[in-house]
């Protein structure tokens, strides 16, 4: 199995975690700390080889179905990379779980990839639900999970400020432990703008040369990009004049690396979705609300300022905010549908099943939806969404889900 992510969002705590609750013994070797281990895989991979090499490295005894073995930063060693396949093939019962942050990017060509002999997962910020969990607020996790929306209500102030939080905070786990720990979000900020630092040292590290100062200038673009109305990614917002075909590689890099995320636009809600994408048009989203709240340099005092922090920025916190917890919810595909004239825009389609439903993202208390009238007149879906810091609504065609209760939307949706 490899788990991948973008650094920081707690691999190797999870793998680890996971090894002392289901195993007797966990062998950790990190490729990145210790590079004297990667002589190990440089020859011959013969599991035999490489059991005992792990056993005198760890100092642990490996035992078939009573071990975990973990491969953290596997990327640094694409060698090992390729020894899953033959721990695969000649030792099945040894359980070898790997992690990377950065496998997309950093594996060169002629690194042989053990096509089909391994699972992945992928592991992504913390939801809002999981930050409630995470700072001791799991009553109010509890009730998001209920389908009892009287319940919810009861409780719509303390969300709505505990969402506030979470706008700021984010998902990423040294983000909310510090939270967590000192509730001083200039330590958040702190901890945040490290990250952000981090992510562009690889930059330098696992790039090419010239592509360098290209993936910085569409990674400095993305606040001003979200804050536009129309969030169409603009190559011109990145300077005056820039192509597309100068900045794809850049802009792929980021996806590779978990740093972003697009999402396209489709003029038509055509099944199935991808089919209709226009790969020119798109949206780019960030990894994390908090940490792009951080990129943006939003003052940490904003979330003090009643509603302001999600109608700041044309709404871009709150859109990404929603568009991370749409991410989680791995049922449906998404993409956004714009008119062709540009006046009507719906911020996300969700294809679910055989259908399509629109949804459409409010971050102030006006609630007309007027663009999702445009696209209901035009296509005519069976049900439309909207979401807004208002309570839960149901009318005769448009159903108001309360931003703070994103995690139920699938059970929404499964009940129509």
């Amino acid at each position: 199995m490899i788990v991948r992510g973008a650094r920081q969002v707690g691999k190797t705590w999870l793998l680890k975690t996971f090894g002392q609750g289901h195993y007797e013994h966990t062998a950790y070797i990190n490729f990145e700390a210790n590079r004297n281990i990667h002589s190990l895989f440089s020859s011959d991979l013969t599991t035999e080889k490489i059991l005992l090499g792990l056993r005198v490295e760890t100092k642990t005894r490996i035992e078939p179905e009573k071990t975990l073995i973990i491969f953290d930063e596997i990327q640094e060693c694409p060698r090992a990379l390729t020894a899953l396949k033959y721990f695969v093939e000649e030792a099945p019962a040894y359980h070898v779980a790997a992690a990377g942050s950065l496998l997309r990017v950093a594996l060169h060509a002629g690194t042989s990839f053990p096509v089909g002999k391994v699972q992945f997962m992928e592991l992504l910020p913390m939801s809002f639900t999981e930050f409630l969990a995470g700072i001791g607020e799991d009553e109010l996790a509890e009730i998001l999970a209920r389908e009892d929306w009287q319940l919810v209500e009861a409780f719509r102030l303390r969300l709505i400020e505990l969402l506030r939080l979470y706008v700021c905070v984010g998902g990423m786990p040294e983000a909310v432990l510090s939270f967590k720990k000192t509730g001083d979000l200039n330590d958040v900020r702190e901890a945040q703008n490290r990250l952000l630092a981090a992510y562009e040292q690889d930059f330098s590290k696992y790039a090419r040369t010239e592509t360098v100062p290209r993936i910085r200038g569409v990674w400095q673009s993305i606040p001003s990009q979200l804050a536009r109305e129309q969030k169409k990614f603009v190559y011109g917002l990145i300077r005056e004049g820039a192509r597309a075909r100068e900045y794809e590689s850049a802009i792929e890099w980021l996806c590779d690396a978990g740093l972003t995320r697009k999402v396209f636009r489709v003029s038509k809600p055509g099944l199935p979705l991808r089919s209709y994408q226009e790969l020119n048009h798109f949206k780019l989203y960030f990894l994390d609300v908090g940490l792009l709240s951080a990129h943006m340099g939003v003052p940490v005092k904003a979330i003090l300022k009643g509603d302001a922090l999600f109608t700041e920025n044309k709404g871009a916190l709150t859109e990404q905010y929603v568009f991370q917890e749409l991410r989680l919810q791995d049922s449906f595909d998404i993409a956004y549908w714009s008119s062709d004239t540009g006046q009507a825009e719906v911020d996300f389609l969700l294809q679910v099943g055989t259908t399509i439903i629109p949804l459409e993202v409010k971050s102030a208390e006006n609630l007309q939806a007027k663009s999702l009238k445009v696209y209901r007149e035009k296509f005519g879906p069976p049900l439309c969404l909207r979401t807004s810091l208002s309570g839960y609504r149901r009318q005769e065609w448009l159903v108001n889900v309360p931003l703070y209760a994103l995690c139920r939307l699938s059970g929404e949706l499964r009940e129509e």
